[in-house]
């Protein structure tokens, strides 16, 4: 096998491994598997105040503001962009459409994760995620504004401002170039 096969072949397999990543994941939180949750990230994964590795990333998803947080869950992975930075760290930006019944409320929510990879003793890991959104409503209600945040006692107040599309620098840079008038024609809200 050549040089050039070999890694043309390798970055196949990676990115193979790496599409599983964000699947797993939706099973792992939907079904509250909690171990195998935490497998799909590095042993030694920073957790913030929560504290470093697996044990300290489980607290974190059994806390009341995360997974007991709401009852049940549908998680859809949509698309995912996977860039290699080299053979063994990546980067991806992974679309999702979820549901979340918490009461009486059914929740929709548009994420995206902002995702970097590492491979770790011959196996891809999550290094981190990064969520962000587009809106969070009830699915009887449009997603509304001013901040497009509509799940009592999650996402409530200024804190949850709109993070999608506004976060991505191109978007700022495309609505300046077309002029305010082009964008008050087709929103309301910024």
């Amino acid at each position: 096998m050549t040089a050039d096969l070999a890694e043309r072949l390798a970055r196949v397999e990676a990115q193979l491994a790496i599409q599983q990543l964000p699947a797993r994941y939706a099973v792992a939180v939907d079904s509250r598997d909690l171990d195998a949750l935490v497998e799909l990230f590095t042993p030694d994964v920073d957790c913030g105040r929560w504290g470093t590795g697996r044990e300290a990333l489980k607290r974190y998803y059994a806390s009341p503001k995360v997974l007991a947080g709401f009852y049940r869950s549908v998680h859809l992975v949509c698309g995912q962009a996977i860039t290699l930075v080299d053979a063994d760290h990546a980067t991806g930006t992974v679309y999702c459409r979820a549901g979340h019944e918490d009461g009486g409320h059914w929740v929709e929510m548009a994420i995206c994760y902002f995702d970097r990879y590492v491979r770790r003793e011959g196996r891809w890991c999550f290094e981190r995620r990064e969520e962000k959104h587009w809106y969070s409503t009830d699915w009887q209600e449009r997603p509304h504004g001013p901040h497009f945040q509509n799940w009592p006692g999650k996402y409530d107040g200024p804190r949850f401002a709109p993070q999608l599309p506004q976060a991505w620098p191109s978007w700022e840079r495309y609505w300046t170039a077309l002029g305010d008038e082009a964008r008050r024609q087709v929103t309301t809200t910024p």
